[in-house]
């Protein structure tokens, strides 16, 4: 059986407008994960980066119309995600 994605494409298909390296990150963020240690670890040996820097990548590609056509599901939980930290940052320290 063929793995594929949200969006019905394969892994080995690149979709246009991303990188092979944005479309692995975004395959990679779609797994479940048990325990962030877990995740950590495999951050680090599958894109030889920190959690920092792999976060930092993620959320470029949150904005991305690339990537939304993509995974869209992935990247619309995602956003969700990303606003209410942001909504709850402000009522926590209004500026």
């Amino acid at each position: 059986m063929t793995e594929t994605t949200t969006n019905g494409a394969t892994p080995s298909e690149v979709p246009d407008g991303l990188t092979r390296a944005q479309y692995d990150l975004l395959r990679f963020e779609g797994r479940w994960w048990r325990s962030a240690g877990a995740k950590q670890q495999a951050i680090r040996d599958e894109f030889g980066c920190d959690a920092i820097e792999y976060y930092q990548r993620l959320a470029d590609l949150l904005d991305e119309p690339a990537a939304l056509r993509a995974e869209p599901t992935l990247i619309n939980r995602l956003r969700r995600v990303r606003d209410a930290r942001r909504r709850a940052r402000t009522e926590r320290d209004p500026a």
